[in-house]
Order: C-alpha cells, then structure tokens, then sequence
C-alpha cells in the first residue's frame, strides 16, 4: 500500500501528516502525539496503520520536541517525568492549548471532517490526550496509551469529569509501569463510569498485566491494534 506522507507547519506546530491512498476530499482525522523525549517521525508505523483504516493521521511534534528541539531538553531530565515536574507540565499544558487552533487549520484546509476528530497518544503524548478532551469538545475519540490524568490534574483536584463525555474514551495501561504508573487512569475511569453510565461502550480500560512502560513488540503491537481499531470504530 502507498501511502501520501508529507511534512508541514502549522503555525509553529511541525505535522507529518499521512493520508490513505488516493485520498482527496476531507476525512475524519486522528492527531497522534508521541512520547517524551521522541518525534512525530517514531510513530510513522501507526499513523500508516490508521492511514489503511481510511482516516488522515496526523503526526505532532509536542513542544520542545522535534523539529522544534530544545538544546538542553536531555540535561533536565533523567528519563522520568518527575525530575522536572514544572518543565513537563509546561510541555504537556501548551501542546493541550495549540490542539484547538491545530484542528481549525486542518478543517480550514480541507483536509479534516470537523465532525470526526480524534486524539491518540502514547506516554507524554497519552497524558496530552486526557487534558485535550477536557479541552477540546470537538473529540470525538481518544486513546490513550500508557499516560496519566495526574499530569494535567494535580491528584488533589478532579479533573473536568463532565466535559470528557461523550468523547469516547479508550485507556491502556502496564501494570507494571514503574515510569507512568497506571493508579491515575484507573482512577479517572471509575469516576468517569457515572457519566458514561447511559453509553458504557463509550469507556474503555485495560491494564495489560505483567507488562512494562516500554513494552515488549508484541504487547505494544496488541495495545496499538486496540487503540486504531476504537478510533476508527467512533470516526466511522
């Protein structure tokens, strides 16, 4: 299969933005947001794997990630989120806050059917996704891979519960992830049940047991089928 790859900028939001074959007219839309310390072009295989579903994939590189790299990114941090929790949650709140005018641009260009938008992310980027649905009320769908609410949401507070329905909401989680542990999602989804209480199917969680953060091939390869197959499943 041939796919149409290509790279852009939005504003000052780099994409690399893939379409299925012989594609032209607008099409519901799935933006993908990679995790720390990774780039748009890491996650190719699954914006093509969305791409052979029928939809437009949208890679984004998050703040000071990518081809808008900051030099000293490595220095602050040691790998875990919680080494810099001030400079990560300035990552995660301003790639949250450019979604709104990102999605206006690509419905503006043609490209996106404004009324089948979706969000996916894996790690930093599934932490984006839950403050995007809070956010953004054009989502239709969302996946989120082994990120947490607490990022956006200081654990002390309830994030904004009533706005997240009737996004449907898919969270996969490790149950052994020691980097994001899965508590917070888990959490969030309980809460979540009594606003999804008339549409159930609408809410997914799943805590694949035994596994890691980083993932070995063939669990990430199931928790990635499960994620495109939700999404495509809601934008259709």
């Amino acid at each position: 299969m041939t796919w149409q790859v290509h790279s852009e900028i939005y504003g000052e939001v780099p994409l690399l933005i893939v379409r299925p074959p012989g594609s032209a007219a607008c099409l519901p839309t799935v933006l993908w947001f990679h995790g720390f310390g990774a780039t748009k072009e890491v996650h190719l295989p699954e914006l093509k794997n969305l791409a052979g579903r029928g939809l437009l994939a949208v890679g984004i590189d998050a703040p000071a990630h990518g081809r808008r790299c900051r030099a000293d990114l490595e220095q602050q941090f040691s790998g875990m989120p919680g080494d810099n929790p001030q400079l990560f949650r300035q990552i995660v709140d301003q790639a949250i806050g450019e979604l709104p005018g990102l999605i206006d641009q690509l419905v503006a260009r043609g490209l996106t059917d404004q009324e089948r938008v979706a969000v996916a992310g894996v790690s930093m980027g599934g932490c984006i996704v839950y403050g995007a649905i809070a956010a953004e009320p054009r989502l239709r769908a969302a996946a989120a891979l082994l990120g947490s609410p607490a990022w956006v949401q200081p654990e002390s507070e309830h994030p904004a519960l009533a706005r997240f329905h009737p996004t449907a909401l898919l969270s996969i989680t490790a149950g052994q992830d020691t980097v994001i542990p899965p508590a917070a999602a888990h959490a969030l989804h309980r809460r979540l049940a009594h606003f999804y209480r008339e549409q159930p199917e609408r809410l997914g969680y799943q805590e694949m047991a035994g596994a890691a953060h980083f993932m070995s091939a063939q669990e990430w390869a199931s928790a990635v089928g499960q994620a495109c197959a939700w999404l495509t499943r809601f934008l259709s």
